[in-house]
């Protein structure tokens, strides 16, 4: 049984079918990715599979558990975290207050750690730990708002690592990304992939290519091909597409 499973789902908008009999699957202790071209369905399959959105039809397992349904905070609670494709930063706090703020010890403690984040120095450790992890160490004091794109999301990632997750979902995490900071990002999936089980929604398909052990390709709504890189590299309807080229 894989750590995560989505069944036949199905998703719609009034009149308009965006998802059609969608099943995936995400193996533990691998990093896997969703592709496929723009409007194809990939946004709206990410976050029926992480509780922003409930399906029409189809389920949603992790670790065994139907969470079909269940609302963001309460899938985040079993372990799984998520990035958006556009960031979620306090700019007005410090690099290091983001991520105090992500931890569990914090979260339980909801308005009065809000009002006091320099009070509980084990927190700080532990946050100035984490910043360490994903390249910050050196910006604590830096307000978040202040740095660079790529600083920022690496920071935005940072705080899902921080809640613990046993599964981290990323969204479009390149978006914006110049050349260097792509490459640093892929190093530091590649570190973080060593503890966390990952999947990846990605239009750079060079870099998915690039990290993912097995990545599934949705167009027109629907799973048309899924694969290790290697394989889709040679799979008909890819090479047949622009995706082949970008491959």
């Amino acid at each position: 049984m894989a750590l995560f499973e989505a069944h036949h789902l199905h998703k719609r908008f009034g009149d308009q079918v965006v998802l059609e009999d969608i099943s995936l699957r995400f193996e533990e202790n691998c990093l896997s990715g969703i592709m496929g071209p723009n409007g194809a369905g990939k946004t709206t399959c990410f976050n029926v599979l992480t509780g922003r959105y409930k399906p029409n039809r189809g389920k949603v397992l992790f670790a065994g558990e139907d969470i079909t349904g269940l609302p963001p905070r309460r899938i985040a609670r079993k372990g799984i975290a998520r990035s958006f494709q556009t960031m979620n930063l306090f700019d007005e706090y410090t690099a290091l207050d983001n991520v105090v703020l992500a931890l569990p010890r914090v979260r339980t403690r909801g308005f009065e750690m809000l009002h006091n984040l320099g009070a509980n120095r084990e927190a700080r450790d532990e946050a100035a730990a984490v910043l360490a992890r994903i390249g910050l160490r050196g910006q604590e004091t830096s307000l978040a708002g202040d740095l660079s794109y790529g600083q920022r999301r690496a920071l935005e990632i940072g705080i899902a690592v921080a809640a613990e997750p046993r599964l981290l979902f990323l969204d479009e995490p390149t978006a914006g990304l110049g050349t260097e900071a792509t490459v640093a990002l892929a190093e530091l999936i590649q570190t973080l992939r060593r503890d966390i089980t990952i999947v990846v929604i990605e239009h750079d398909m060079k870099f998915l290519f690039g990290l993912a052990d097995h990545i599934f390709v949705i167009h027109w709504g629907q799973v048309i091909a899924e694969g290790s890189p290697a394989q889709l590299r040679v799979n008909p309807w890819v090479q047949r597409s622009n995706l082949g080229e970008l491959a």
